[in-house]
């Protein structure tokens, strides 16, 4: 499914900053972000530890 884009008005370079951003996978949770850190630097206690604090309360 294609994405909509607002229309907006503003100068060239933050549209351009932003149509550049667009196809990118943004995370905006820190500890998903934190996480993926995490697995790149190979934590995996800690990696265990974000991971458990992400799951879903039941």
């Amino acid at each position: 499914m294609a994405k909509s884009r607002p229309r907006y008005r503003s100068n060239p370079d933050q549209r351009q900053q932003l149509e550049h951003c667009w196809p990118l996978e943004c995370d905006i949770d820190p500890l998903i972000l934190r996480l993926r850190w995490l697995q790149h630097q190979r934590q995996w206690p800690l990696v265990q530890a974000v991971e458990q604090e992400l799951l879903p309360l039941v």
